[in-house]
């Protein structure tokens, strides 16, 4: 095993409900970007057990070496080596992918960086690939629990431009983009996981 490798605790206790999910979306051959791949637990998991897809981890470009651990301890041959992305950017410099990934950015990116993410997604998805997005997510204004008030509530506080998004405005955002959501699946501890489908 390898020594010293970051983890991370939330990765480990929604990876497998998570994977269940992703096995129906990602049921087909191809590639897969994931946005924010933080240590690389996801990407090892999924990775694993999606033997017919090939696992594109990427992150913020002073992030995205921080999964190089995991990835290397595991030795998988359908993981690329991480790209660094900055969702910002109009170029991500990045070929077409038959899916993409992204676990518990939404609330830490500003706004506008969320926006970015969707219509990068949506420039770089294949016609009728699909963006699985978890997290916390609003409704019409009103958080789904108390302790994600909370947890938004301390967001904020570190950071104004942080926080739980609101699904009215992320379906707002993507009329432009040519995402619609497909389907809504509630998961474990009050997280949603999105599915956007391009057509």
């Amino acid at each position: 095993m390898t020594e010293g490798k970051p983890f991370s605790q939330a990765c480990e206790n929604n990876k497998q409900v998570i994977l269940e999910k992703l096995a129906a979306q990602f049921s087909g051959f191809g590639t897969v970007l994931e946005i924010g791949s933080g240590t690389g637990q996801h990407a090892v998991h999924f990775a694993r057990n999606l033997p017919q897809l090939t696992w594109q981890p990427s992150d913020h470009p002073r992030n995205y070496q921080l999964c190089e651990s995991w990835l290397a301890e595991a030795r998988l041959p359908n993981i690329n080596k991480p790209l660094a992305l900055d969702v910002s950017l109009n170029d991500w410099s990045l070929s077409p992918v038959d899916g993409v990934f992204s676990a518990n950015t939404a609330h830490i990116m500003s706004w506008p960086e969320v926006k970015a993410m969707f219509r990068g997604v949506a420039v770089h998805l294949q016609q009728r690939g699909v963006f699985c997005l978890y997290g916390p997510f609003k409704y019409s204004g009103h958080f789904t629990s108390a302790s994600n008030q909370q947890f938004d509530a301390s967001l904020r506080q570190q950071n104004s431009t942080m926080g739980i998004r609101d699904m009215d405005e992320l379906k707002k955002a993507n009329r432009e983009t040519g995402l619609v959501l497909a389907s809504d699946f509630e998961m474990p501890a009050n997280n949603r996981l999105l599915v956007w489908r391009k057509y």
